[in-house]
């Protein structure tokens, strides 16, 4: 190896990160695979430029999330659980009675991390029940899971 030749590894930073927009069609993928990928692509994993502490992800747009899929019994028997903030405020809630967008926006942001990065990766997924969606002026490409 040449001592004169230096290596630099590339780090990414808000001015540098090129930011795309997918659109992901849910309609019968199982929702924890479907969630990882989704994680994936929101963090920026995906990218040769990855960096830990920036937001260097795309923008996600999930569509017919109502369509969805929950293996086995969890229909029934996967609970929520939220807090009040007051004494005794703990609240179940089954997942066949929240609404689909819930349930993704929840699987996703579980596997994102626990920091001010972390909430504001978040904001770069859209999760909508239907077909239609209001970002078609951003043109996001179709993106197709193996799952």
């Amino acid at each position: 190896m040449n001592p004169l030749k230096t290596y630099k590894t590339a780090s990414a930073n808000q001015a540098t990160v090129e930011k795309n927009w997918f659109v992901v069609d849910a309609t019968d993928l199982p929702l924890g695979r479907l969630a990882s990928h989704i994680a994936m692509i929101v963090r920026g994993k995906h990218k040769p430029y990855f960096t830990p502490h920036v937001d260097c992800g795309d923008h996600v747009i999930v569509i017919n999330a109502d369509q969805v899929k929950l293996t086995g019994m969890k229909s029934e028997q996967k609970t929520y659980v939220r807090h009040t903030g007051y004494p005794g405020g703990q609240r179940t809630t089954l997942a066949k009675a929240m609404k689909a967008e819930r349930i993704i926006e929840s699987a996703v942001r579980g596997m994102l991390p626990k920091n001010r990065l972390g909430r504001k990766l978040f904001h770069n997924l859209s999760v909508f029940a239907g077909s239609e969606h209001p970002h078609a002026a951003q043109k996001p490409k179709e993106l197709k899971f193996d799952i």
